[in-house]
């Protein structure tokens, strides 16, 4: 079965590809033939992301997509979460979650009708019950991140994050030395999101 591989992580400081060569191995062993890759980082409490809008649009009718956890696919409310399943199943497309073995199990495992229904069943739950834990979580760390920061500021403590000063550099000059590039390119190149690359422009201008 061709299978597309996303990998997500949320800032330019974290490794979006930390999971590719295990998730890799996870297909080669359970006969999944990988056919492309779409690494980003990016929130993924948004529709709004390059790379999965780039993964919805080429990935074909009936391959699997391959994730590490629910988490890394989806943080998104419930209308959103809607959306991006409406996406999926519209190029009938196979979910599975390495961290939910039976969503791979229903895959490969020879049974009868009523049984397939009752996994489907299955793995549907455990996918709903993970995506609003998945953004649960994400909405309770913004609410205690707003708190920590709210009682910084009211002690005189709070400077706000740290810029990453060599990125930056890094993103000046792919500018300076290719006017051409676009902000997706230098993204690319730079290893950071487009929206990152935006900031910075402005900030410049």
């Amino acid at each position: 079965m061709n299978t597309v591989i996303y990998l997500r992580a949320s800032t330019d400081e974290q490794d979006a590809t930390r999971a590719q060569i295990e998730l890799e191995s996870f297909a080669k062993e359970n006969g999944l033939t990988v056919v492309d890759t779409f690494v980003e980082n990016a929130s993924g409490s948004t529709l709004e992301r390059p790379e999965l809008n780039n993964m919805l649009r080429s990935i074909r009718k009936g391959e699997v997509l391959l994730v590490e956890s629910i988490d890394r696919l989806t943080r998104l409310n419930a209308e959103d979460w809607e959306k991006l399943k409406s996406l999926l199943n519209d190029k009938a497309v196979k979910l599975v979650v390495k961290d939910i073995p039976t969503t791979y199990g229903n895959l490969t495992i020879n049974t009868n009708e009523v049984t397939q229904s009752i996994m489907k069943a299955v793995n549907t739950m455990l996918i709903e019950i993970l995506s609003a834990m998945a953004r649960e979580d994400y909405t309770k760390r913004r609410e205690r991140q707003k708190q920590g920061i709210a009682k910084a500021k009211a002690q005189g403590k709070y400077k706000g994050k740290p810029a990453n000063q060599a990125k930056h550099d890094e993103i000046m000059k792919l500018k300076r030395e290719n006017p051409e590039l676009s902000q997706r390119d230098i993204a690319d190149k730079a290893k950071c999101s487009v929206g990152t690359v935006n900031r910075v422009l402005k900030g410049s201008a």
